[in-house]
């Protein structure tokens, strides 16, 4: 029966809350409107409104039940106001967090999407509540020390033409030169790694997934073609052997020293899912990784400024030691 009492299951979603404010207000107003009558309003399946009217009972406490002499629901008791968003503490502090860590999409077409979100869910807080979340705004920051240069336009078409599995024709200027190539690219995936925005696509001329940087694609066109992302790319098994965004060129198994003066930098962070760490008697501590790449991990070597030494592989090492030796060359005493 469409219209017999509501059943008591378990739920586990969330139905939207627009939807539910609307029947919120129909109960209110003292009709007693049946099942059938609130899907039509609302343009929805009536299990869609079961679901609904069965949360709000349950979930939210409202006296919701079904009166088989008037054959519709209604309130049982007065119902001044529909419940106001519930918020824990920790949630709240969560919410602060996510807003301070905005700065990261600065530029992006993310940034405005996520702050009138934030700004939704700050105005349905009680006054009180939202007085809190003043007070934690000179408790918490978040800072970079370089903060990427993107470009709104083109970060904003790439997100859509990956939404929209549009084809693409750019120009790019590859790092260290000043022509620009033309390529046609299906784009996967925007990600951030460590701050910085990377592009994964389907690069038509190599025939092969390469990895852009939105900042130096000077122009982008849509082709008017569509492209199918294959169900087998997934951004964690693409950069899994990666330090950062490289592609894999090979298996290395990486070793890196560190003294007493960084080792405590090193063990307050997991630098890689491979890592392996082993302390040594002096106090200082032995990297473990298990790499595909060695471009990006020499530059981290190099950055610990003599704190960390490279053992092994070969190539690394050797690396390592040509890179030192030229800013040995560059910073010398003649100068």
């Amino acid at each position: 029966m469409k219209n017999a009492p509501l059943p008591r299951p378990t739920l586990v979603s969330r139905p939207p809350l627009e939807r539910m404010m609307r029947i919120h207000a129909v109960l209110k107003s003292g009709r007693y409107p049946t099942a059938p009558a609130l899907a039509a309003e609302l343009e929805v399946a009536g299990k869609t409104v079961h679901r609904d009217l069965i949360f709000m009972r349950d979930r939210m406490g409202l006296p919701i039940e079904f009166d088989p002499l008037r054959k519709g629901y209604h309130y049982t008791e007065r119902v001044d106001a529909f419940p106001s968003l519930q918020i824990s503490e920790g949630e709240l502090f969560a919410l602060m967090v996510a807003e301070k860590a905005l700065q990261q999409y600065r530029g992006t077409p993310f940034e405005e999407r996520l702050v009138t979100a934030l700004r939704k869910l700050e105005k349905a807080l009680p006054d009180t509540v939202s007085l809190n979340l003043t007070e934690w705004d000179h408790a918490i920051s978040f800072r970079t020390s370089a903060e990427p240069i993107v470009n709104a336009p083109v970060m904003e078409t790439l997100a859509n033409a990956i939404q929209r599995r549009e084809q693409l024709g750019i120009t790019y200027r590859k790092p260290g030169t000043k022509t620009v190539e033309s390529r046609t690219i299906d784009p996967y995936h925007l990600a951030n790694v460590n701050g910085d925005w990377y592009l994964f696509a389907f690069d038509h001329l190599r025939g092969a997934i390469r990895t852009f940087s939105p900042t130096r694609v000077q122009s982008v066109e849509a082709t008017g073609k569509t492209f199918r992302r294959p169900a087998k790319f997934e951004l964690e098994k693409q950069l899994r052997d990666s330090f950062g965004i490289f592609s894999k060129e090979g298996d290395f198994e990486v070793v890196i020293r560190f003294d007493t003066v960084v080792a405590d930098y090193i063990r307050e962070k997991r630098w890689h899912p491979s890592q392996r760490l082993v302390e040594l008697e002096e106090g200082g501590l032995e990297l473990q990784l298990k790499l595909g790449s060695l471009v990006e991990v020499q530059r981290w070597v190099l950055g610990w400024g003599g704190h960390a030494v490279a053992l092994a592989p070969e190539g690394l090492v050797r690396g390592v030691r040509q890179a030192a030796g030229a800013l040995m060359e560059k910073h010398g005493q003649d100068r």
